[in-house]
């Protein structure tokens, strides 16, 4: 094999491979799933926060936690989605928390990219997650799953 034809390989591997982590990333990108944190024995966690980690009051029914950064443009459409889902439910609470601020709770959240929404119930345990922009019909079903 010729080294053009050997770069021509390479270079359609790397397209292939680039284009395949795209499509996964779009389908993944903002879907709020069930909280699946495992410990260290395999068993499922359900991670519960406080009033004393956010620095400010659960909501009476439910919790629209945001995790963002100073230069992260979803950050913003997804502050819009959940304050406007939150004014549209009694009992329901937005809190945004800059991650940079916040690395202790980063860390034991395993939040790795900004934006991510954790909704909470009323005890402050985290029933769904999702890293990127959520869409509002997402946000209200995944309302009904912790306020129910």
């Amino acid at each position: 094999m010729t080294p053009v034809m050997e770069g021509a390989v390479v270079a359609a591997a790397v397209l292939l491979a680039a284009t395949v982590f795209g499509l996964v990333r779009r389908r993944r990108d903002g879907v709020l799933r069930e909280n699946g944190v495992r410990g260290r024995r395999g068993r499922d966690v359900t991670e519960r926060l406080a009033e004393a980690d956010l620095g400010t009051p659960l909501g009476e029914r439910a919790t629209l936690l945001q995790f963002s950064s100073a230069f992260c443009a979803p950050c913003r459409a997804t502050r819009r989605v959940l304050a406007d889902v939150a004014g549209m439910v009694d009992g329901v609470a937005h809190v945004e928390l800059d991650a940079e601020a916040h690395l202790d709770l980063v860390r034991r959240l395993n939040v790795v990219r900004t934006p991510t929404v954790l909704v909470l119930d009323a005890s402050g345990a985290v029933v769904r997650r999702a890293a990127g922009l959520p869409r509002k019909a997402d946000v209200i079903a995944a309302l009904g799953t912790a306020i129910s």
